[in-house]
């Protein structure tokens, strides 16, 4: 798979990240054996961007992450984690979309800086790697003005010593980012992990944020690119954040679908293959829970989509 410089910060990456949340029982549990084996077939077909974060499966993703890339040459893959969240006893802040989480453990959110810190020991401790190349801030809307003070100072501090190469956020808000870029200055984030507002259902990314971070030399990683799975399975009750899928969603993706058939395009190959149309973004990181996936993500990133499609697309969308 070819790679490509991400933004300023030095790193090579490839054009297909693994995100790592499914592996760690988002919406269903996954069999370490079958974690493992998803990373190593990522690995085998050239992926060499991993995402993980201490919140998915409350440690279970960063630690089968490590289980699968500690014994690898670590100068040929980058990897990412998140600070915002620390995972404790009790920890208050839980989610129900983590099917297998450790018995008694639990997150709380805390951006300070003393936390930041301790954050990153035990992801680390975790992972069993003894540095991240990405840091991302992760949901910095939640306590914006810790996030964009301490936690970024601790960032800063961590990427001085060589701790990290590159400071990111991991957010789900076009505009919380931008405003971030625009209040920290130019000694804020190298790169953004962007979720799910760049692609085929939602282009609110390119209003502010894509442009700013053109102007800024920051990269931009496109992350949600099956708008958490209802690209995929839009019916009712499907694991995609919807109970009921909204009328004029359902309308839209049945638009897009008829389009995408129209020019024997697969749907999810046109989903994965957007983002890059920007320049401000390298590559995009998906998740997969088995090996099979991600062979199957790999062909949807090498299928060949016409051009004649994507001007259909931005003709009627």
């Amino acid at each position: 798979m070819d790679t490509v410089e991400l933004g300023r910060t030095g790193l090579r990456i490839s054009r297909l990240g693994l995100g790592l949340a499914s592996i760690g029982g988002m919406f269903a549990a996954v069999p370490e054996s079958e974690a493992v084996a998803t990373i190593d077939r990522a690995w085998e077909l050239g992926v060499r961007l991993f995402d993980t974060a201490p919140v998915y499966g409350y440690g279970l993703s960063e630690q089968r992450a490590g289980l699968a890339l500690r014994g690898r040459p670590r100068e040929e893959f980058v990897l990412c984690s998140k600070v915002g969240r620390l995972i404790e006893p009790g920890g208050p802040d839980t989610q129900p979309i983590w099917a297998e989480p450790p018995a008694g453990l639990g997150p709380r959110l805390d951006y300070s800086y003393s936390a930041v810190i301790r954050s990153l020991e035990d992801s680390l401790g975790r992972l069993g790697i003894d540095h991240l190349d990405i840091l991302h801030i992760h949901d910095p809307d939640l306590d914006f003005a810790t996030a964009s003070t301490e936690a970024l100072r601790a960032l800063q501090e961590l990427r001085m010593r060589g701790t990290i190469r590159a400071i990111s956020l991991g957010v789900n808000h076009a505009d919380v980012a931008a405003r971030f870029l625009r209040e920290v200055g130019p000694a804020g984030p190298d790169c953004i992990l962007l979720a799910g507002r760049y692609t085929l259902l939602d282009r609110s990314g390119a209003e502010e944020l894509l442009p700013l971070c053109r102007s800024l030399g920051v990269a931009v990683l496109a992350a949600g690119v099956f708008q958490g799975g209802v690209l995929a399975d839009a019916s009712d009750g499907a694991p995609h954040g919807y109970g009921t899928v909204p009328a004029a969603l359902a309308a839209r993706i049945r638009a897009l679908r008829e389009l995408a058939d129209r020019y024997d395009v697969p749907l999810l190959a046109a989903a994965l293959q957007f983002p890059l149309g920007d320049p401000a973004i390298p590559a995009v990181v998906v998740g997969a829970r088995s090996a099979a996936e991600v062979s199957e993500l790999v062909a949807l990133l090498e299928h060949e989509i016409p051009e004649r499609f994507w001007a259909a697309y931005r003709d009627a969308f």
